[in-house]
């Protein structure tokens, strides 16, 4: 495509958005709420898959040994590291168990004390997972372990604990973010589609006289209808860096007070800053504004040029 023409389709595009400055605030509040609202949920989804990586690193499984042989301990330990999804295990012995304990009772340690010489607290594995959503998984697996490992006394394994609520939730929480988002915003781009669809065709419709003689004279199909796709372009990409400042105005406001307060620094949580989603969601901006411009100004030109 030559220069001049570019010129000329980009020139119509904009000229046509200006002669129809009432439809075309419509369509750009349309978009712009569109797009702000997905990037709503977008952000708190992707805050919600960091807060779930970090909960990963501290959230683990903690395998309680019997009284087993140093062997038979090395030997449980090589089985839980070759579980899929399990990322780090650690051992703890029963002198850390009871230094642990101490520590968490604080100054009344004391009340300890007598378990120094008779150490009634059992030694464990710690096991982190790569996906909390295996960690049923991992345990199931870590449960049958006896037929496994063989051990003349007892059972190996007597007691797993994990935080299997706080991971349900956390999982539940996650996959409800992204199902409301995709349903919201197919239900917004239908909504935008439809605005900006009707806003090109009072475009068309008041140039048909124009049109016709464009067909006339032997003008394309494609070269009248491309003036019109490049104001859908256009209006989506006003849309989308519009929606792109508000929302990272908003989110840095925003940020900051939920970091300062009590409930994050107690849990000693960070979020993603806005730096970090910027390039993804404005390749997201970019395709949503442009490909809802495209669809919404060539739905329009159906009824004026037989394709």
């Amino acid at each position: 495509m030559r220069y001049n023409t570019i010129t000329y389709l980009v020139g119509e595009g904009f000229r046509n958005i200006l002669k129809n400055k009432k439809s075309t605030s419509a369509s750009l509040i349309i978009m712009c709420l569109t797009m702000l609202i997905f990037g709503v949920f977008f952000i708190i989804g992707e805050n919600i898959n960091s807060v779930m990586e970090q909960i990963e690193g501290t959230q683990g499984i903690e395998v309680f040994l019997n009284d087993i042989s140093e062997e038979k301990t090395k030997e449980v330990g090589d089985y839980i590291r070759n579980i899929d999804g399990v990322s780090t295990v650690q051992y703890k012995t029963k002198e850390q168990a009871l230094n642990q304990l101490k520590s968490q009772f604080g100054e009344n340690a004391y009340l300890l004390n007598g378990y120094d010489e008779e150490n009634i607290f059992p030694a464990s594995y710690i096991v982190m997972l790569d996906d909390l959503t295996k960690s049923s998984e991992v345990q199931a697996i870590i449960r049958d372990i006896d037929k496994n490992v063989e051990n003349e006394d007892d059972r190996v394994i007597s007691e797993i604990a994990s935080s299997d609520q706080t991971i349900a939730t956390l999982v539940s929480l996650a996959n409800g973010i992204k199902l409301v988002t995709g349903v919201i915003l197919v239900f917004l781009i239908l909504i935008s589609v439809f605005i900006i669809a009707n806003t090109i065709k009072l475009t068309v419709h008041a140039r048909r006289k124009e049109i016709s003689i464009m067909k006339y004279v032997g003008a394309t199909n494609s070269f009248i209808r491309w003036p019109f796709i490049v104001e859908g372009i256009i209006l989506g990409l006003i849309s989308g860096a519009i929606s792109l400042l508000i929302v990272g105005v908003a989110y840095n406001a925003i940020i900051q007070k939920i970091l300062d307060s009590t409930v994050m620094i107690a849990m000693n949580l960070s979020l993603v800053s806005f730096s970090e989603m910027f390039t993804l969601i404005a390749v997201v901006y970019l395709l949503l504004g442009t490909g809802i411009g495209v669809i919404g100004s060539s739905i329009s030109m159906r009824k004026y040029l037989k394709v």
